[in-house]
């Protein structure tokens, strides 16, 4: 099985680069005997596609109800939805992203944070603070559209981010890892926004004098789908494995998948409600179950969009 993940990763980075020359020899420019009536975009792409927009795709309140499995296995993990407490409690959520788009190329540029804290007073006891939601992550991505199937743009990517937290947690530093990531994905359709399938490398220097990188592969996606006006499911998640690290550390993950489902309703303006489920299920090194986190709640958020 290893040695299968290893030539899944190797199969996905050598063809990469043929994918990418298939792509460079199939979008050739029309001929220049065709007159500019007669030049059509290429696979649907149009030539002067130039945007540039700023979408806030959440700014909001979510209560939630928590319940976490196997927490005494993840102490010391520095992912706090693996240690938390199962609790009712209240988080923030700030989601936005910048889009250039010019004749193929897309470039996003997105910054996503929340943040949970429940401060719990017994009487007669101490007080207990726990965070059940901790994360900040930016993330700037290309992609190149070669085909164009009915609006499902198809192409190579190159993706990068880092990730961390505001705060320590009691058990565990502040997380902080540097992502990179190459393969192909569709994206930009009416419903499927991205679906990609890439080759992940991680350097993680969460715990000092103890940096460790690792490579696994990584598949994400992200849908929005119109029920109707002014109601509108949205989903997105990602799943990675991890093949081959440079040491051992027992809070490493070996499988990570996060889900999301989210139901808006239109208040006023742009100001929407609803329910949304939220799943963490992830394996560490070092622990023989995997940690669980399941999430249900009610989202208030502010969600719009502007053209720059």
């Amino acid at each position: 099985m290893y040695i299968l993940r290893k030539l899944v990763l190797f199969s996905l980075c050598f063809l990469l680069p043929i994918t990418a020359a298939v792509a460079e020899e199939k979008c050739v420019c029309p001929s220049e005997e065709e007159t500019e009536e007669e030049a059509q975009p290429l696979f649907g792409v149009s030539k002067d596609d130039t945007s540039l927009s700023l979408s806030v795709r959440r700014i909001g309140l979510d209560w939630t109800k928590t319940q976490v499995r196997n927490t005494e296995e993840y102490q010391d993990s520095p992912v706090s939805a693996l240690n938390a407490t199962g609790q009712d409690y209240i988080k923030g959520v700030f989601d936005t992203i910048l889009e250039f788009t010019e004749n193929r190329f897309k470039w996003d540029n997105s910054l996503f944070m929340e943040y949970g804290r429940t401060t719990l007073k017994p009487f007669n006891e101490p007080a207990t603070t726990d965070e059940n939601a901790d994360k900040i992550l930016y993330s700037s991505d290309v992609s190149y559209a070669c085909w164009d199937f009915s609006g499902l743009k198809f192409g190579p990517t190159v993706r990068a981010g880092y990730e961390t937290q505001f705060v320590d947690s009691d058990d565990s530093p502040r997380q902080n890892i540097v992502r990179s990531s190459v393969g192909l994905s569709l994206f930009d359709h009416d419903i499927l926004k991205s679906l990609y399938l890439t080759g992940v490398h991680e350097y993680d220097f969460t715990y000092a004098h103890q940096q460790n990188s690792k490579f696994g592969a990584e598949l994400g996606w992200r849908m929005e789908y119109l029920i109707r006006d002014g109601v509108i499911l949205f989903a997105d998640g990602y799943y990675r494995e991890y093949f081959s690290y440079s040491r051992y550390i027992s809070t490493d993950l070996e499988r990570d998948l996060s889900a999301v489902i989210r139901l808006d309703t239109n208040l006023w303006g742009s100001f929407t409600m609803g329910p949304y489920v939220q799943y963490r299920l992830a394996k560490a090194r070092g622990a023989e179950d995997y940690g669980s986190n399941l999430i249900l709640g009610i989202s208030f958020n502010y969600i719009n969009k502007f053209l720059l």
